[in-house]
């Protein structure tokens, strides 16, 4: 195991494990970014060094020191997706079990557990009870949560608030204390629009600013919710609208430390005296931004999977305007992020795409094929869920009623009786848009 030294200086300056903050406008290095991702099936540790959460993973704990060991703090478990059973990982429940049973192994039991979002699939009440049971077993004294956007996707938040939404507020947002660090879950997955990112809106963010109004500006602040708030990738949705003015409130705070989940790798970036941290899932791999035509379930050769399911060593370093990350593979062998994305790039390449039937639509890689269509007033169109996660079709000027959430190979039809143009998006993932010219 190679361990991170800070006295380092040419290798944090020029290695490929590494993010400077001075490329680009909004501080990553886009090509050590693509570099510095790690993928893995299991739960991020938080301690607090001085003051300020400093992360590592559950795997890196038999090399901490005595020092390190005493300051556990609290753990993050993202995007189990309790339901999911393709070809990325057929029994999501138990990578879960495993990364439940990492925690439970830790030397000091986190006094608390994040978990942010995609705690299920679909959002079905069978897959809420199978995440409960598992998460159930945790040795922590709270397991807390924020929904992601497939918690909700069936019907706008009411099963999940249901079960976890006692004590908050609106769509689910909330804040509490504990051991002088005040903690603030915010719902940024609901009432998603066309085109656009994850959205807090304006009654949350009145909320949280009343919510800090009254803290010092020394207490220590952790954030957690499910898209990230600063902006990732846009093309694919990752990053949310409103999250300046969110953060905007929290400038003044000498420690902010902002965890989500949802594009399932690790990301940090540091801007003064705010550190962000995406983390990893619990049940699959997506890939790296700009290596694929679209997000989604990334398969990995099994030859290669242990070499790209790993551990990674992440420094935040205050007053520092960077961050080092050491990542060691399952395997021990050098990370084949490069070669498994071959891998996947190979797959779509032999991958034929689904004959489609007239007036049929399909939904592949993220995408709706074809994107515009043109038909004659009365026609019943069909879209074709042909990905392997689940859609759901929006109409933009409510003509039509929305479909249920189309599953792998499950169909929806409209019939579109006016001439016009419709554009619809997937409510679930904005970023997709399409046209029907109805003449």
């Amino acid at each position: 195991m190679s361990h991170h030294h800070d006295d380092d200086t040419n290798r944090r300056r020029t290695g490929g494990n590494y993010i400077t903050t001075s490329a680009t406008e909004d501080g990553v290095d886009r090509r050590g970014f693509l570099r510095c991702m790690a993928w893995a099936g299991t739960a991020t540790v938080w301690v607090m060094a001085g003051g300020v959460p400093k992360s590592l993973l559950a795997t890196r704990i038999p090399f901490l020191t005595d020092a390190e060991r005493k300051s556990i703090f609290f753990a993050q478990i993202s995007d189990s997706h309790i339901g999911f059973s393709k070809e990325a990982n057929k029994d999501v429940t138990a990578t879960l079990q495993q990364a439940v049973a990492r925690l439970n192994a830790l030397p000091q039991t986190p006094a608390i557990v994040l978990h942010t979002g995609d705690i299920t699939q679909l959002a079905k009440p069978s897959e809420f009870d199978t995440a409960h049971q598992v998460l159930a077993g945790i040795k922590s004294d709270r397991v807390f949560y924020v929904p992601g956007e497939h918690d909700v996707a069936t019907d706008n938040g009411t099963s999940y608030l249901a079960r976890y939404g006692k004590g908050t507020k609106g769509g689910g947002w909330y804040s509490f204390d504990h051991s002088g660090v005040h903690f603030i879950g915010l719902v940024n997955v609901l009432n998603l629009k066309a085109g656009g990112l994850g959205t807090l809106g304006p009654d949350q963010l009145a909320w949280l600013e009343r919510d800090v109004s009254g803290l010092s500006s020394s207490t220590p602040i952790v954030v957690f919710a499910h898209i990230p708030l600063w902006t990732v990738y846009p093309a694919w949705g990752w990053g949310t609208d409103d999250s300046e003015q969110a953060l905007g409130y929290l400038k003044r705070f000498g420690s902010v430390t902002v965890l989500n989940g949802h594009i399932h790798q690790i990301m940090q970036k540091v801007e003064g005296h705010m550190a962000f941290h995406t983390a990893m899932s619990t049940a699959f791999p997506q890939p790296a931004p700009g290596t694929a035509p679209a997000p989604g379930p990334m398969t990995v050769d099994a030859a290669r999977l242990t070499s790209v399911l790993g551990i990674a060593d992440v420094t935040f370093i205050p007053g520092r305007s960077s961050l080092a990350i050491v990542d060691a593979t399952l395997s021990g062998q050098p990370p084949a992020f490069d070669a498994a994305t071959q891998d996947a790039a190979q797959r779509r390449q032999t991958r034929r795409a689904p004959t489609l039937g007239a007036n049929e639509i399909g939904i592949d890689n993220f995408q709706f094929s074809p994107p515009s269509l043109t038909v004659a007033r009365g026609t019943t169109v069909t879209w074709i869920n042909n990905d392997d996660v689940p859609h759901l079709i929006v109409n933009v000027e409510n003509r039509f009623k929305q479909s249920p959430v189309l599953d792998t190979g499950q169909k929806f039809s409209a019939t579109l009786a006016k001439a016009g143009t419709y554009k619809y998006f997937c409510s679930l993932h904005p970023m997709m848009q399409g046209t029907i010219v109805v003449r």
